[in-house]
Protein backbone atom coordinates (compact mmCIF):
# COMPACT_ATOMS: atom_id res chain seq x y z
CA UNK A 1 0.00 0.00 0.00
CA UNK A 2 0.91 3.59 -0.80
CA UNK A 3 -0.36 6.45 0.91
CA UNK A 4 -0.78 9.86 -0.32
CA UNK A 5 0.34 12.55 2.17
CA UNK A 6 -1.00 15.44 -0.07
CA UNK A 7 -3.41 17.07 2.90
CA UNK A 8 -6.41 17.53 0.34
CA UNK A 9 -6.56 13.89 -1.55
CA UNK A 10 -9.93 12.44 -1.07
CA UNK A 11 -9.02 8.46 -1.37
CA UNK A 12 -5.15 8.34 -0.47
CA UNK A 13 -4.57 4.38 -0.53
CA UNK A 14 -2.80 3.05 -3.50
CA UNK A 15 -0.85 0.18 -4.69
CA UNK A 16 2.40 -0.47 -3.37
CA UNK A 17 4.46 0.00 -7.04
CA UNK A 18 1.98 3.31 -7.85
CA UNK A 19 4.16 6.33 -8.61
CA UNK A 20 1.51 8.69 -8.45
CA UNK A 21 -1.52 9.50 -6.93
CA UNK A 22 -4.67 7.71 -8.85
CA UNK A 23 -6.85 9.61 -7.14
CA UNK A 24 -5.32 13.58 -6.66
CA UNK A 25 -2.40 12.86 -9.31
CA UNK A 26 0.83 13.90 -6.79
CA UNK A 27 3.91 11.87 -6.33
CA UNK A 28 3.76 9.47 -3.85
CA UNK A 29 7.46 8.87 -3.40
CA UNK A 30 8.36 12.13 -0.65
CA UNK A 31 11.94 13.58 -2.11
CA UNK A 32 11.77 10.78 -4.68
CA UNK A 33 12.67 8.14 -2.05
CA UNK A 34 10.49 7.83 0.78
CA UNK A 35 7.33 5.60 0.18
CA UNK A 36 4.91 6.47 2.74
CA UNK A 37 2.63 3.19 4.02
CA UNK A 38 0.30 4.64 6.13
CA UNK A 39 -0.47 6.59 8.81
CA UNK A 40 -0.03 5.89 12.06
CA UNK A 41 -0.68 9.25 13.55
CA UNK A 42 -2.44 12.55 13.59
CA UNK A 43 -2.03 15.33 16.39
CA UNK A 44 -2.00 19.28 16.62
CA UNK A 45 1.36 19.88 14.92
CA UNK A 46 0.32 17.24 11.58
CA UNK A 47 0.72 13.67 10.84
CA UNK A 48 3.14 10.75 11.30
CA UNK A 49 3.53 7.77 8.43
CA UNK A 50 5.10 4.76 8.58
CA UNK A 51 6.96 4.46 5.57
CA UNK A 52 10.09 2.60 3.35
CA UNK A 53 13.28 4.27 2.47
CA UNK A 54 13.83 3.11 -1.37
CA UNK A 55 17.00 4.17 -1.81
CA UNK A 56 18.37 1.19 0.51
CA UNK A 57 18.84 -2.37 -0.75
CA UNK A 58 16.60 -3.78 2.23
CA UNK A 59 13.82 -1.20 2.01
CA UNK A 60 14.35 -0.43 5.63
CA UNK A 61 11.17 1.61 7.79
CA UNK A 62 11.10 4.65 9.00
CA UNK A 63 8.70 7.21 10.64
CA UNK A 64 7.84 10.41 8.39
CA UNK A 65 6.27 13.50 9.99
CA UNK A 66 4.69 15.81 8.10
CA UNK A 67 4.33 19.01 9.85
CA UNK A 68 0.92 21.41 8.89
CA UNK A 69 0.63 25.11 10.03
CA UNK A 70 -1.31 28.02 9.19
CA UNK A 71 1.07 30.17 8.42
CA UNK A 72 1.18 33.04 5.56
CA UNK A 73 3.53 36.04 5.29
CA UNK A 74 6.23 37.22 7.53
CA UNK A 75 4.72 33.97 10.09
CA UNK A 76 5.43 31.77 7.12
CA UNK A 77 9.22 32.83 6.74
CA UNK A 78 9.55 32.79 10.57
CA UNK A 79 8.40 29.07 10.42
CA UNK A 80 10.80 28.35 7.41
CA UNK A 81 13.74 29.62 9.46
CA UNK A 82 12.48 28.20 12.96
CA UNK A 83 12.13 24.83 10.96
CA UNK A 84 16.15 24.85 9.53
CA UNK A 85 17.44 26.01 12.43
CA UNK A 86 15.76 23.36 14.88
CA UNK A 87 15.82 20.48 11.98
CA UNK A 88 19.80 21.06 12.73
CA UNK A 89 19.64 21.07 16.19
CA UNK A 90 17.45 17.82 16.38
CA UNK A 91 20.14 16.32 13.96
CA UNK A 92 23.04 16.90 16.83
CA UNK A 93 20.84 14.95 19.24
CA UNK A 94 22.85 11.46 18.89
CA UNK A 95 21.31 9.23 21.37
CA UNK A 96 20.96 5.99 21.41
CA UNK A 97 18.06 6.69 23.63
CA UNK A 98 16.56 9.38 20.75
CA UNK A 99 15.30 8.42 17.31
CA UNK A 100 18.07 10.10 15.23
CA UNK A 101 17.29 11.98 12.24
CA UNK A 102 17.30 10.64 8.76
CA UNK A 103 16.27 13.76 7.27
CA UNK A 104 14.56 17.03 6.87
CA UNK A 105 13.02 18.58 3.84
CA UNK A 106 10.77 20.69 2.44
CA UNK A 107 8.29 19.84 -0.63
CA UNK A 108 5.13 21.62 -2.04
CA UNK A 109 5.31 23.90 0.78
CA UNK A 110 4.97 21.05 3.31
CA UNK A 111 7.77 20.43 6.04
CA UNK A 112 9.10 16.94 6.57
CA UNK A 113 10.97 14.58 9.01
CA UNK A 114 12.42 11.63 8.76
CA UNK A 115 12.97 9.39 11.95
CA UNK A 116 14.53 6.17 13.40
CA UNK A 117 11.37 3.64 13.61
CA UNK A 118 12.04 2.40 17.23
CA UNK A 119 10.43 -1.24 17.36
CA UNK A 120 8.71 -1.90 20.75
CA UNK A 121 5.70 -0.29 22.45
CA UNK A 122 4.86 3.00 24.17
CA UNK A 123 4.17 3.22 27.91
CA UNK A 124 1.04 4.30 26.94
CA UNK A 125 0.17 1.04 25.47
CA UNK A 126 2.42 -1.30 28.40
CA UNK A 127 -0.11 0.23 30.90
CA UNK A 128 -3.15 -0.73 28.92
CA UNK A 129 -2.00 -4.11 29.52
CA UNK A 130 -0.16 -4.84 32.33
CA UNK A 131 -1.81 -2.08 34.66
CA UNK A 132 -0.03 -0.05 36.98
CA UNK A 133 3.22 0.51 37.41
CA UNK A 134 5.01 -0.68 40.62
CA UNK A 135 7.40 1.65 42.52
CA UNK A 136 10.48 -0.56 41.36
CA UNK A 137 9.36 -0.13 37.96
CA UNK A 138 9.24 3.66 38.22
CA UNK A 139 12.45 3.55 39.76
CA UNK A 140 13.81 2.52 36.67
CA UNK A 141 11.86 5.01 34.56
CA UNK A 142 13.09 7.84 36.00
CA UNK A 143 16.79 5.98 36.44
CA UNK A 144 16.35 5.67 32.35
CA UNK A 145 14.93 8.47 31.65
CA UNK A 146 16.76 11.55 33.26
CA UNK A 147 20.14 10.81 31.68
CA UNK A 148 18.17 11.33 28.44
CA UNK A 149 16.87 14.85 29.37
CA UNK A 150 19.96 15.68 31.33
CA UNK A 151 21.83 14.86 27.54
CA UNK A 152 18.99 17.31 25.83
CA UNK A 153 19.18 20.14 28.00
CA UNK A 154 22.72 20.31 27.87
CA UNK A 155 21.98 21.28 24.42
CA UNK A 156 19.78 23.30 25.33
CA UNK A 157 16.39 22.03 23.39
CA UNK A 158 13.42 21.10 25.56
CA UNK A 159 10.95 18.33 24.96
CA UNK A 160 7.76 20.13 26.18
CA UNK A 161 5.76 16.72 25.85
CA UNK A 162 6.57 14.18 27.83
CA UNK A 163 3.94 11.52 28.66
CA UNK A 164 3.38 7.85 28.71
CA UNK A 165 2.72 7.97 24.98
CA UNK A 166 6.37 9.44 23.84
CA UNK A 167 7.95 7.12 25.84
CA UNK A 168 9.13 4.16 23.82
CA UNK A 169 10.20 0.74 25.08
CA UNK A 170 12.52 -0.56 22.35
CA UNK A 171 12.34 -4.34 21.56
CA UNK A 172 14.53 -6.04 22.23
CA UNK A 173 16.77 -4.38 24.40
CA UNK A 174 14.01 -3.01 27.03
CA UNK A 175 15.49 0.00 26.59
CA UNK A 176 12.99 3.73 26.79
CA UNK A 177 13.33 5.81 24.18
CA UNK A 178 12.16 9.54 24.11
CA UNK A 179 10.47 10.12 20.90
CA UNK A 180 8.45 13.18 19.32
CA UNK A 181 10.72 15.82 20.20
CA UNK A 182 10.66 19.43 20.30
CA UNK A 183 11.42 20.80 16.08
CA UNK A 184 7.10 20.06 15.40
CA UNK A 185 6.04 22.01 18.85
CA UNK A 186 8.46 25.00 18.44
CA UNK A 187 7.34 25.10 14.49
CA UNK A 188 3.76 24.99 15.98
CA UNK A 189 4.47 27.64 18.55
CA UNK A 190 5.65 30.25 16.16
CA UNK A 191 2.46 29.40 13.94
CA UNK A 192 -0.01 29.88 16.37
CA UNK A 193 2.30 33.36 17.20
CA UNK A 194 -1.09 35.07 18.10
CA UNK A 195 -3.06 32.99 18.96
CA UNK A 196 -2.44 32.10 22.75
CA UNK A 197 -2.08 28.82 22.10
CA UNK A 198 -0.25 26.28 24.02
CA UNK A 199 2.27 23.29 23.17
CA UNK A 200 1.63 19.94 24.44
CA UNK A 201 -0.67 17.95 26.59
CA UNK A 202 -2.21 19.53 29.13
CA UNK A 203 -2.39 16.64 31.51
CA UNK A 204 0.89 16.74 31.86
CA UNK A 205 1.90 20.11 31.53
CA UNK A 206 3.50 22.25 33.98
CA UNK A 207 1.99 25.61 35.23
CA UNK A 208 4.66 27.89 33.21
CA UNK A 209 4.54 26.05 30.39
CA UNK A 210 0.76 26.75 30.37
CA UNK A 211 1.60 30.21 30.00
CA UNK A 212 3.68 29.47 27.09
CA UNK A 213 7.25 29.63 28.81
CA UNK A 214 9.09 26.30 29.08
CA UNK A 215 12.26 25.56 30.71
CA UNK A 216 13.87 22.15 31.52
CA UNK A 217 12.43 22.23 34.83
CA UNK A 218 8.85 21.74 32.77
CA UNK A 219 9.87 18.29 31.66
CA UNK A 220 11.16 17.31 34.66
CA UNK A 221 7.14 18.54 36.28
CA UNK A 222 6.22 16.53 32.89
CA UNK A 223 8.62 13.06 33.79
CA UNK A 224 7.01 13.61 37.65
CA UNK A 225 3.35 13.54 36.54
CA UNK A 226 4.35 11.07 33.79
CA UNK A 227 5.29 8.95 36.99
CA UNK A 228 2.05 9.18 39.41
CA UNK A 229 -0.12 8.41 36.40
CA UNK A 230 1.54 4.75 35.60
CA UNK A 231 1.29 4.26 39.63
CA UNK A 232 -2.09 5.02 40.11
CA UNK A 233 -3.54 4.48 36.45
CA UNK A 234 -5.99 7.66 37.34
CA UNK A 235 -5.68 10.52 34.90
CA UNK A 236 -3.74 13.72 36.41
CA UNK A 237 -6.45 15.80 36.26
CA UNK A 238 -7.93 13.84 38.58
CA UNK A 239 -4.83 13.30 41.17
CA UNK A 240 -4.37 17.10 42.11
CA UNK A 241 -6.74 18.50 45.14
CA UNK A 242 -7.68 21.67 43.91
CA UNK A 243 -9.44 22.50 47.40
CA UNK A 244 -5.96 21.82 49.18
CA UNK A 245 -3.92 23.08 46.17
CA UNK A 246 -2.08 19.97 45.85
CA UNK A 247 -0.83 16.31 44.25
CA UNK A 248 -2.97 13.45 46.23
CA UNK A 249 -1.71 10.80 44.33
CA UNK A 250 -0.89 8.95 47.31
CA UNK A 251 -4.38 8.33 48.10
CA UNK A 252 -5.38 6.39 44.71
CA UNK A 253 -2.36 4.34 45.32
CA UNK A 254 -3.20 0.54 44.84
CA UNK A 255 -3.23 -2.12 47.27
CA UNK A 256 0.19 -3.66 47.37
CA UNK A 257 2.09 -1.02 45.69
CA UNK A 258 3.65 0.65 48.33
CA UNK A 259 6.06 3.79 47.32
CA UNK A 260 8.77 4.62 49.98
CA UNK A 261 9.70 7.88 51.49
CA UNK A 262 12.57 8.51 49.19
CA UNK A 263 10.80 8.10 45.68
CA UNK A 264 8.10 9.77 47.31
CA UNK A 265 10.03 13.07 48.77
CA UNK A 266 11.39 12.62 44.89
CA UNK A 267 8.22 12.77 43.40
CA UNK A 268 7.00 15.06 45.19
CA UNK A 269 9.75 18.25 44.42
CA UNK A 270 9.09 16.78 40.76
CA UNK A 271 5.42 18.45 41.45
CA UNK A 272 6.33 20.87 42.72
CA UNK A 273 3.66 24.08 40.96
CA UNK A 274 6.55 26.91 41.90
CA UNK A 275 9.36 26.71 39.68
CA UNK A 276 11.66 27.82 42.84
CA UNK A 277 10.55 24.70 45.10
CA UNK A 278 11.17 22.30 42.11
CA UNK A 279 14.32 20.21 41.02
CA UNK A 280 16.05 22.88 38.47
CA UNK A 281 18.03 20.14 36.52
CA UNK A 282 17.84 16.32 35.51
CA UNK A 283 21.50 16.17 37.20
CA UNK A 284 19.54 17.00 40.63
CA UNK A 285 17.24 14.44 40.07
CA UNK A 286 19.95 11.97 39.62
CA UNK A 287 21.78 13.28 42.62
CA UNK A 288 18.56 12.53 44.90
CA UNK A 289 17.83 9.43 43.53
CA UNK A 290 21.67 8.45 44.11
CA UNK A 291 22.07 9.64 47.12
CA UNK A 292 19.10 7.44 49.22
CA UNK A 293 18.95 8.80 52.79
CA UNK A 294 19.35 5.17 54.78
CA UNK A 295 17.51 5.13 57.91
CA UNK A 296 19.76 5.41 61.10
CA UNK A 297 22.01 2.04 61.60
CA UNK A 298 20.57 0.12 64.22
CA UNK A 299 22.29 -2.43 66.60
CA UNK A 300 21.38 -5.90 65.48
CA UNK A 301 19.32 -8.09 67.48
CA UNK A 302 21.19 -11.02 68.87
CA UNK A 303 18.64 -12.18 71.31
CA UNK A 304 14.62 -11.75 71.94
CA UNK A 305 14.41 -11.31 75.26
CA UNK A 306 15.31 -7.88 76.34
CA UNK A 307 16.93 -7.02 79.43
CA UNK A 308 13.64 -5.70 80.78
CA UNK A 309 12.71 -9.42 80.46
CA UNK A 310 10.26 -9.04 77.64
CA UNK A 311 10.30 -12.14 75.48
CA UNK A 312 10.13 -11.21 71.60
CA UNK A 313 9.63 -15.11 70.79
CA UNK A 314 6.10 -14.92 70.26
CA UNK A 315 5.87 -12.12 68.30
CA UNK A 316 8.75 -13.46 66.19
CA UNK A 317 6.36 -16.27 65.38
CA UNK A 318 3.76 -14.42 64.19
CA UNK A 319 5.47 -12.55 61.98
CA UNK A 320 7.39 -14.85 60.61
CA UNK A 321 4.31 -17.03 59.74
CA UNK A 322 2.62 -13.32 58.37
CA UNK A 323 -0.13 -13.47 61.26
CA UNK A 324 -0.20 -9.75 60.94
CA UNK A 325 -3.24 -8.70 63.14
CA UNK A 326 -2.38 -11.12 65.82
CA UNK A 327 1.58 -9.67 65.84
CA UNK A 328 -0.05 -5.86 65.90
CA UNK A 329 -2.68 -7.10 69.15
CA UNK A 330 0.76 -8.86 70.88
CA UNK A 331 3.08 -5.82 69.48
CA UNK A 332 0.46 -4.24 72.10
CA UNK A 333 1.44 -6.17 74.54
CA UNK A 334 4.93 -6.31 74.77
CA UNK A 335 4.79 -2.96 74.13
CA UNK A 336 2.74 -2.33 77.94
CA UNK A 337 5.19 -4.77 79.47
CA UNK A 338 8.72 -2.74 78.65
CA UNK A 339 7.36 0.17 80.51
CA UNK A 340 6.01 -2.22 83.10
CA UNK A 341 2.51 -1.68 82.11
CA UNK A 342 -0.75 -4.00 82.96
CA UNK A 343 -1.23 -5.71 79.08
CA UNK A 344 -4.04 -3.52 77.35
CA UNK A 345 -3.03 -0.34 79.06
CA UNK A 346 -2.74 2.67 76.64
CA UNK A 347 0.24 4.28 76.01
CA UNK A 348 0.86 8.04 76.75
CA UNK A 349 2.73 10.23 74.74
CA UNK A 350 5.12 11.31 77.64
CA UNK A 351 5.55 7.33 78.35
CA UNK A 352 7.78 7.07 75.00
CA UNK A 353 10.76 9.38 76.53
CA UNK A 354 11.55 6.81 79.15
CA UNK A 355 10.63 3.68 76.78
CA UNK A 356 13.48 1.31 76.50
CA UNK A 357 15.41 1.84 73.81
CA UNK A 358 16.19 -2.12 73.30
CA UNK A 359 12.72 -3.37 72.95
CA UNK A 360 11.86 -0.43 70.63
CA UNK A 361 14.37 -1.51 68.27
CA UNK A 362 13.98 -5.58 68.66
CA UNK A 363 10.01 -4.69 68.29
CA UNK A 364 10.96 -2.45 64.81
CA UNK A 365 13.47 -4.65 63.49
CA UNK A 366 10.99 -7.70 63.66
CA UNK A 367 8.59 -6.01 62.03
CA UNK A 368 10.47 -4.63 59.28
CA UNK A 369 12.49 -7.89 58.60
CA UNK A 370 9.47 -9.97 57.74
CA UNK A 371 7.34 -7.59 56.28
CA UNK A 372 10.45 -7.13 54.00
CA UNK A 373 10.71 -3.33 54.66
CA UNK A 374 6.80 -2.91 54.08
CA UNK A 375 5.77 -2.48 58.04
CA UNK A 376 7.74 -1.13 61.09
CA UNK A 377 8.24 2.17 63.79
CA UNK A 378 11.11 3.11 61.20
CA UNK A 379 9.28 3.20 58.15
CA UNK A 380 5.93 4.91 59.93
CA UNK A 381 8.85 7.53 61.60
CA UNK A 382 10.50 8.10 57.78
CA UNK A 383 7.29 8.77 56.07
CA UNK A 384 6.20 11.02 59.12
CA UNK A 385 9.27 13.50 58.73
CA UNK A 386 8.78 13.09 55.02
CA UNK A 387 4.91 14.21 55.32
CA UNK A 388 6.77 17.51 57.15
CA UNK A 389 5.17 16.03 60.70
CA UNK A 390 2.15 16.95 58.89
CA UNK A 391 -0.28 14.23 60.46
CA UNK A 392 -2.96 14.51 58.29
CA UNK A 393 -0.66 13.70 55.15
CA UNK A 394 0.86 11.11 57.32
CA UNK A 395 -2.58 9.52 57.91
CA UNK A 396 -3.39 9.30 53.94
CA UNK A 397 0.49 8.08 53.29
CA UNK A 398 -0.12 4.58 55.41
CA UNK A 399 -3.99 4.18 55.56
CA UNK A 400 -4.94 5.53 58.88
CA UNK A 401 -8.23 7.73 57.64
CA UNK A 402 -8.42 9.45 60.79
CA UNK A 403 -6.58 12.91 60.56
CA UNK A 404 -9.82 14.66 61.87
CA UNK A 405 -10.99 12.10 64.62
CA UNK A 406 -10.41 11.27 67.85
CA UNK A 407 -11.71 7.79 67.50
CA UNK A 408 -9.26 4.55 67.50
CA UNK A 409 -11.75 2.34 66.02
CA UNK A 410 -11.44 2.10 61.95
CA UNK A 411 -11.19 -0.28 59.45
CA UNK A 412 -7.16 -1.13 59.49
CA UNK A 413 -5.91 -4.17 56.95
CA UNK A 414 -4.12 -6.94 58.35
CA UNK A 415 -2.69 -7.29 54.90
CA UNK A 416 0.99 -7.27 52.86
CA UNK A 417 -1.35 -5.35 50.22
CA UNK A 418 -2.06 -2.40 53.11
CA UNK A 419 0.04 1.02 52.48
CA UNK A 420 3.70 1.16 53.24
CA UNK A 421 3.59 2.04 57.30
CA UNK A 422 0.21 0.64 58.01
CA UNK A 423 1.47 -1.18 60.57
CA UNK A 424 1.79 -1.46 63.74
CA UNK A 425 -1.55 -0.12 64.18
CA UNK A 426 -2.04 3.29 66.95
CA UNK A 427 -4.62 0.94 68.78
CA UNK A 428 -1.85 1.27 71.44
CA UNK A 429 -2.52 4.83 71.70
CA UNK A 430 -4.62 6.72 75.29
CA UNK A 431 -5.83 10.07 74.91
CA UNK A 432 -7.36 11.85 72.15
CA UNK A 433 -4.36 13.86 70.36
CA UNK A 434 -3.25 10.50 68.71
CA UNK A 435 -0.80 13.31 66.23
CA UNK A 436 1.26 13.33 69.95
CA UNK A 437 1.64 9.84 69.93
CA UNK A 438 3.13 9.76 66.65
CA UNK A 439 5.35 12.80 67.08
CA UNK A 440 6.97 11.35 70.16
CA UNK A 441 7.50 7.65 68.59
CA UNK A 442 9.15 9.85 66.36
CA UNK A 443 11.72 11.39 68.49
CA UNK A 444 12.14 8.21 70.72
CA UNK A 445 13.14 5.99 67.52
CA UNK A 446 15.37 9.09 66.40
CA UNK A 447 17.04 9.85 69.99
CA UNK A 448 17.54 5.49 70.55
CA UNK A 449 18.93 5.09 67.13
CA UNK A 450 21.23 7.96 67.23
CA UNK A 451 22.37 6.49 71.01
CA UNK A 452 22.30 2.70 69.91
CA UNK A 453 26.11 1.25 69.94
CA UNK A 454 26.28 0.07 66.52
CA UNK A 455 28.36 -2.93 66.33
Amino acid sequence: MSFCTNLGCLHPQNPDTSQFCASCGKPLLLKDRYRSLHQIGRGGFGRTFLAVDEHLPNKSKCVIKQLCYPATGENLRRVVQLFRQEAVHLNELQHRQIPQLLAHFEQEQQFYLVEELIPGQSLAQEFQEKGVFSATEIWQVLKDLLPVLQFVHSRQLIHRDIKPGNIMRRYPGQDLVLIDFGVAKQITATAFLHTGTTIGSPEYMSPEQTRGKAVPASDLYSLGVTCIYLLTGISPFDLFDVTSDRWAWRDYLPGGHGVSPHLGEILDKLLQNALSQRYQSATEVLQAINSDPQPARKKPVNTLISETGVDYHQLRDLLAGKKWQQADQVTWAVMCQALSKPVGSYLFSSEFQRFPCEDLQIIDELWTKYSQGHFGFSMQRQIYENCDRDFGRFCAAVGWNIPHSTALTQKLTFHISAPTGHLPSHLWAGGTQLWRHIGALAARLATCYDVVEID
